[in-house]
């Protein structure tokens, strides 16, 4: 069994409530991520500039790529869009590149996902430029060669420009590659302030669906990974530089990183106030002992994009196993988890009346649920309305990397966007969550502060955007059965 692991003996979970907040690290960065004066986003955004890549993507499938956009000023709101693809998750070997070119309308603010803006896009035209003999064989066997404006025996060339969709001529090539530009149909700009240096923003857009099937007709309700501006962006950024740079004849050769052993050990956190789709927004922290096969995560989530409103906690603990390196990914590692515990914190009003209502579909003890209080949900196998099952195993792809200051960073797989589990090896992810940051490296001591800070002293917002923001939660969960191990 993958679960006889341990090699020690395994400390109890009688303090899983408290043991992962007592570092005074991951307690200040929590804090820094939910200061109110550090981050501002306004609705409608401002989009108009230059957006890139930080670092080498990586999408279900698996594809990697760099991205680019231009916005331009103007009533139209005409925008370019770059995509490099490449053939290693570091965006070392470029493959081809697509250049997308047309408008964007700005709708209204999302009444799903709050504090972004929804649109609607229209292509004008696309072009591929191909980059390798390899990308041209594999290329060819996926467009036709009428879509090229080939001859008979005529064949696809590395560095030459191909139309691939033109609306005026009503052509259009892009059921083969699977490309999709609904990311655009959800915006969120955030201006991160700092003390000592100029502010940085950031572009977020809409998730892309993890089943490539579904990606096409998916409407997005989560982000993917920021864009950062190409003139007020984070610092230091060298992969900024080199995407601004690039064009569809030049693609930028991201510089090729050492591996980096999987190394678990100790206390990891959110660096950001983190979506999901379907207005799910969370923070997350993990307890890792990599000698007792041991971990212990805490899953806060909000009704606001800031995390500012806590709606409930889940505490959650068990075991994992390494299974080996991936095949797909480079340098990512294949794990299999196992959930053996868990207890539920509730905050939001709307789920506290849900919870203790007659309709109860077994989560803890109907009637017994008070705000603030914690109930261990695992003598009932898990929790109905949340969608949690006990004792419960997913297959993970977990991968390290650094940042721009050079901390240790951790990437875990990224959830099917239909909510459901990777709870078998085929549905193990390809692609990665945003990552979280190193904030300790010790395990197994004390705990020296209580499990979270006083929420009741935290901003306010009208009781009538709270009972909004409870009845959308509460919807969703109702219709979707979430599975909240989300790693």
């Amino acid at each position: 069994m993958l679960w006889e692991v341990p090699t020690a003996p395994l400390v109890p979970h009688a303090n899983l409530s408290t043991r992962l907040f007592w570092e005074p690290q991951c307690q200040t960065q929590l804090r820094h991520l939910q200061n109110e004066a550090r981050i501002t986003a306004t609705i409608p955004p401002k989009l108009e500039g230059n957006w890139v890549s930080s670092r080498c993507e990586v999408r279900p499938g698996p594809e990697f790529l760099t991205r680019s956009y231009t916005f331009y000023q103007s009533p139209t709101r005409l925008f370019r869009a770059l995509q490099h693809y490449y053939s290693d998750s570091e965006c070392h070997i470029p493959t081809y590149s697509l250049v997308i070119m047309g408008k964007l309308r700005l709708r209204q603010a999302s009444w799903i996902t709050h504090g972004a803006t929804e649109a609607e896009h229209h292509l004008h035209e696309v072009g591929m430029v191909i980059h390798s003999q390899k990308a041209v064989h594999h290329l060819a066997t996926r467009l036709p060669s009428s879509c090229l404006g080939l001859k008979a025996g005529g064949h696809l060339v590395p560095h030459r420009f191909y139309e691939l969709f033109n609306a005026k001529a009503e052509k259009d090539c892009l059921g083969a590659l699977g490309l999709s530009m609904m990311e655009l149909e959800l915006l969120r700009v955030e201006t991160h302030h700092h003390p000592h240096s100029r502010p940085a923003q950031e572009m977020f857009l809409g998730d892309v669906h993890t089943d490539w099937n579904e990606r096409v007709h998916h409407r997005p309700t989560g982000y993917q990974e920021p864009l950062q501006n190409a003139m007020h962006h984070i610092h230091p950024c060298p992969m900024c530089a080199l995407v601004y740079r690039s064009s569809e004849q030049h693609p930028p050769i991201l510089p090729q990183s050492p591996s980096i052993p999987l190394d678990l050990n100790g206390n990891w956190v959110s660096q950001r106030c983190e979506s999901r789709p379907a207005v799910l927004f969370l923070t997350r922290l993990f307890v890792f002992n990599e000698e007792q096969r041991t971990w212990e995560g805490t899953y806060q989530h909000y009704t606001d994009p800031m995390c500012r409103q806590p709606s409930f906690t889940l505490l959650a603990s068990g075991h994992y196993a390494k299974v080996g390196q991936s095949v797909k990914v480079r340098g990512a590692t294949e794990l299999i988890f196992k959930v053996t515990q868990a207890k539920v914190i509730v905050y939001d009003q709307a789920l506290l009346w849900d919870f203790n209502s007659t309709q109860n579909r077994r989560c803890g003890q109907a009637g017994g649920w008070e705000t603030g209080v914690e109930q261990d949900i695992t003598w009932m196998d898990g929790c109905d309305a949340l969608g949690i099952r006990l004792p419960h195993k997913e297959y993970e792809l977990f991968k390290m990397g650094v940042d721009h200051k050079g901390r240790p960073l951790l990437f875990s797989g990224e959830r099917p966007t239909d909510g459901s589990s990777p709870d078998r090896p085929a549905k193990r992810p390809t692609s990665f969550q945003t990552p979280m940051v190193q904030c300790s490296k010790r395990v197994g001591v004390e705990p020296r502060y209580s499990s979270y800070s006083d929420h009741s002293t935290g901003p306010k917002i009208s009781s009538a955007n709270a009972l909004h923001s409870s009845l959308i939660l509460l919807t969703i969960l109702n219709a979707w059965c979430w599975n909240i191990y989300v790693f």
